[in-house]
């Protein structure tokens, strides 16, 4: 693989996601090479680090960024994703009323603060990022890495007090560990820089709670 395209990719990739490669109306670089001469839209193109970033046209930019559409991997990382961290959100909040320990009660929150908004972002991409066709058949979440049970579910929520805690971390735990799979598989397989921008986000956050909930244990 030539991983130089592959860093360049991912440079424009992420400035695609942050809104860096911008449709310029009439702009140009002054009539050079790379420029829209004829006062059509343009393209801001990042350069190399070190390298100042080009004024192209739309033809150009086609030709010639690298290709940062989502693939198989990155739309199904993100669909499943929402479904397992809507899980996380659900044992996080039977915490308030059922933990005893402090610190699980704040890992909670933590944990709920986090993934809520990560949820956010991820059916954001998705409604940006429509699959072009429909997945045939349906998803069994349930078989997800690290997906509690109905019945681990049941038995977390009819605990209480240091019961509640050590199941609470046990569950949360294997969670965690289960999105750490799924976010190393994307990053693999995937090709978008938004996703990956997401996964990385995942990885970090999820990291660090992990070693605090073994620490807790």
């Amino acid at each position: 693989m030539d991983m130089a395209k592959v860093s360049l990719g991912r440079i424009v990739g992420a400035a695609l996601t942050l809104g860096l490669l911008l449709p310029l109306a009439g702009c140009t670089d002054g009539g050079g090479a790379d420029g829209a001469a004829d006062g059509k839209a343009a393209v801001i193109a990042p350069g190399r680090p070190g390298e100042k970033a080009r004024t192209i046209s739309p033809e150009q930019a086609a030709r010639e960024l690298p290709d940062d559409s989502p693939n198989a991997a990155d739309r199904a990382y993100v669909r499943n994703m929402i479904e397992h961290h809507g899980q996380a959100l659900t044992m996080s909040a039977l915490a308030p009323d059922r933990a005893s320990a402090e610190g699980v009660k704040r890992l909670a929150d933590r944990i709920a603060a986090a993934q809520k908004p990560e949820i956010g972002a991820m059916e954001g991409w998705v409604a940006r990022n429509p699959a072009p066709t429909a997945a045939p058949g349906g998803h069994d979440h349930a078989a997800m890495p690290g997906m509690a049970t109905e019945q681990q579910l049941g038995q977390l929520a009819a605990a209480r007090g240091p019961e509640f805690d050590r199941l609470f971390l046990t569950l949360m735990t294997a969670h965690h560990e289960g999105a750490l799979k799924m976010t190393g598989e994307v990053l693999a397989a995937g090709n978008n820089a938004a996703v990956e921008e997401m996964a990385n986000e995942v990885a970090a956050t999820q990291s660090a709670e992990i070693h605090r909930m073994r620490a807790m244990g």
